[in-house]
């Protein structure tokens, strides 16, 4: 894939970024200005609407349209959004916790609704802005701030949470296959629904160090051994399956979009 020139598209003002040496969210971001500059997309076309957390701080650094919302609010936001202007590219941007925990509710009822948002979840499986505590998506047996002696609770596999509230385009991918990353994302923002991408995206600084898994190569080494393509997972036991990560396209489809509905249906009962 060759890589465009994303510079204008950055807003260099607001650097240097918060991101932590190692963080791979940096690396989405850049995968989501490649995405959409490959789909010529004008600026002024696209919103991103951040929650809070890591994840979300980078709405503030590129050059168009954004908003940094409150916790867990970003998809009842962006749906808004989507609603009052059906024309506009809107992208939620927000961690594990912000969307899986207190915006858990508005995740699946926007997959739900087939509301046309491109909800991109950076996925670094623990609360990385608040200290360290674990979040819906943090593995068994992992030390945070908040487990001590390692979590106990199961996970969220988000993929399959959204594609059975409903979700029309589902994808998992990791910042470590950045050039797949890029075309997933690519697809997201062009597919007319309900779209969520799992992004997984490691944070060196507390999940890393409390696991002792070493400096931020042997991290996205470690996530490079947990990963799994879908198809090949299609030959695993549930055993075999244990702890990883299986990446690629879940679903894939086209209902009507929610928006786009809504008007018809005001233009029929004679509304505007």
């Amino acid at each position: 894939m060759e890589l465009a020139d994303i510079s204008d598209l950055l807003d260099e003002s607001h650097f240097p970024h918060i991101l932590c040496a190692g963080c791979g969210h940096g690396i989405a971001l850049r995968a989501i200005l490649q995405a959409i500059r490959k789909l010529n997309l004008p600026a002024e076309r696209v919103v991103m609407v951040g929650g809070i957390g890591c994840s979300s701080r980078v709405v503030g650094y590129v050059r168009m349209d954004s908003i940094h919302t409150t916790h867990g609010r970003a998809v009842a936001f962006a749906t808004g959004i989507k609603l009052a202007r059906p024309d506009l590219k809107v992208l939620v941007i927000a961690g594990d916790g912000d969307l899986a925990a207190i915006g858990g509710n508005h995740l699946i009822h926007a997959a739900r609704r087939n509301i046309g948002l491109t909800v991109l979840c950076f996925n670094n499986e623990i609360y990385g802005m608040t200290s360290g505590q674990y979040s819906p998506t943090t593995p068994p047996g992992s030390m945070s701030a908040t487990s001590p002696y390692g979590a106990i609770e199961r996970t969220f596999d988000l993929c399959r949470l959204v594609e059975a509230a409903g979700a029309t385009y589902v994808a998992r991918s990791t910042v470590n296959e950045v050039f797949i990353l890029t075309e997933y994302i690519g697809r997201a923002i062009a597919h007319e629904g309900f779209s969520f991408l799992d992004i997984v995206s490691p944070c060196p600084t507390y999940f890393g160090r409390q696991n002792r898994l070493g400096d931020p190569v042997k991290l996205y080494e470690s996530v490079k051994d947990r990963t799994v393509r879908a198809k090949a997972a299609t030959k695993m036991s549930a055993e075999e399956l244990e702890g990883k990560l299986v990446v690629g396209e879940f679903v894939r489809k086209n209902p009507p979009e929610y928006t786009a509905e809504y008007r018809r249906l005001v233009a029929a009962r004679g509304g505007k």
